[in-house]
């Protein structure tokens, strides 16, 4: 976390002019890149001016101090939607899942004397000013509970939820005129998804609910830590928690190979359970989201805002697709994938026999019986390879079904985590039990 304080752009008119001068700098600095390469002789094309380093950096900065749903939304689109975003923008994308400016005081002290009254560091005991942590639409503060437990306040930042409509269309205009995405791909169903979403995220009682539904869910299980709600200081936009000790859970790569493959192989089990029990998924990857106590050996787990809910129709489905994928069933592979909402292309054309690679690619890990080394994995390179010859074919380019984005973006978190923490996961064995069952 950046330890540097911004102002949140609140109001509409504010945030439209931070795109207005975000495209404009964008295209200020292809002119002059593309005057500097036909001086020296070359004919550059559009898209070679559009990713500079420069541009990465304008628009990675730009949105980091927007926050909220400009800031989410390019975080949400590096991870779901790269089988059709180039990678040069996924990337540039990718990098703000990483940036988060802070809000200056008099910001602070403005939520708090909404939600709190002006007197509201008299029921807010040793409240401390500097944010431990920060992320895309709040921070985090610590304090004391009335009854002594070490507790933390998520702020929300102001102006978050009445721009999220605003931001994700000026977002995705801009990125349509970057002409960087297919004219004919239709993002409106997957932005329409995502306001929701993030509306969802946005109301910090909603998300109290989704950890109260994880708390009884994995409230007796041990090899869990989660915090619990403080009901009386938790608002609309102030979600207040006890504080659960850990650290981070990349601390878990100083452990040996035997802790860190127990580790990664909870975190996948957990993942089976909230898709095929609890139809109820904590979709954000965020490796902020996981902590580890080396204490105890216990996984923390928050953030529950993202927590979206799943129709058994659509889990029924993946699990078919997962089936399928172990039994080295491309015919059951094809039919599970179009129930869950996936079109490829024409049957028996090049692109429907890549997309189908590309998914067996990914899913390997469940083929096989035994345990899949993440560090020493040749996905990332693989799909990478299959992905350029996707992008071929442009002409049958779809968003993808949103549920789907959404477990995927789950999904490459935890790989990415397994590959952070060199794991060794027998992710066949941990499906096993939903593989056997036909009820």
């Amino acid at each position: 976390m950046t330890n540097e304080a911004r102002a949140v752009p609140r109001s509409r008119a504010r945030r439209l002019g931070k795109f207005a001068r975000l495209a404009g700098g964008v295209a200020g600095s292809m002119l002059a890149e593309g005057v500097k390469q036909v001086s020296s002789g070359n004919r550059p094309r559009a898209k070679d001016l559009l990713l500079t380093a420069s541009n990465a950096r304008r628009l990675t900065k730009q949105l980091s101090e927007m926050r909220g749903a400009a800031m989410k939304l390019g975080q949400i689109l590096s991870m779901d939607s790269g089988d059709f975003l180039p990678k040069e923008l996924a990337d540039i994308l990718a990098t703000m899942r990483s940036q988060a400016f802070t809000m200056p005081e008099k910001q602070l002290q403005e939520m708090l004397n909404q939600a709190y009254g002006e007197d509201y560091l008299r029921k807010l005991k040793d409240f401390d000013v500097q944010p431990f942590a920060a992320a895309s639409i709040g921070q985090v503060h610590r304090l004391t509970a009335r009854d002594g437990r070490a507790a933390v306040l998520k702020i929300q930042y102001p102006g978050v939820r009445e721009s999220i409509d605003s931001d994700v269309n000026n977002l995705a205009t801009l990125l349509r005129l970057s002409g960087l995405l297919p004219k004919h791909i239709d993002l409106k169903p997957l932005l329409t998804e995502i306001k929701e979403q993030l509306r969802d995220e946005a109301d910090y009682e909603q998300e109290a609910k989704y950890l109260n539904a994880f708390v009884r869910a994995l409230g007796d299980d041990e090899r869990f830590m989660l915090p619990r709600v403080i009901p009386s200081l938790t608002t609309d936009r102030i979600l207040a928690m006890t504080f659960v000790p850990g650290g981070p859970i990349e601390a878990v790569l100083d452990e040996e190979q035997e802790e860190r493959d127990r580790v990664m192989s909870l975190l996948f089990e957990l993942l089976f359970v909230e898709m095929f029990e609890l139809r109820l998924v904590q979709t954000d990857p965020n490796f902020a989201n996981y902590r580890y106590n080396p204490d105890t050996g216990q996984v923390v787990l928050l953030d529950f805002g993202a927590s979206r809910r799943f129709k058994a129709s659509f889990t029924r489905a993946y699990l078919d697709l997962l089936k399928a994928i172990a039994a080295s069933d491309r015919e059951g592979v094809k039919e599970a994938a179009e129930r869950a909402g996936y079109h490829l292309g024409p049957e028996g054309s090049r692109y429907h026999e890549v997309l189908l690679d590309l998914a067996e690619t990914i899913l390997g890990p469940v083929l096989n019986n035994n345990s899949y080394d993440f560090g020493a994995s040749t996905i990332p390179a693989e799909a990478a390879a299959i992905g350029e010859e996707v992008r071929e074919f442009k002409q049958f380019w779809e968003a993808p079904p949103v549920d789907a984005a959404y477990v995927h973006r789950k999904i490459v978190g935890l790989f990415m985590l397994a590959a952070r923490l060199k794991a060794r996961v027998n992710i066949h064995e941990l499906l096993k039990p939903w593989l056997d069952d036909d009820a």
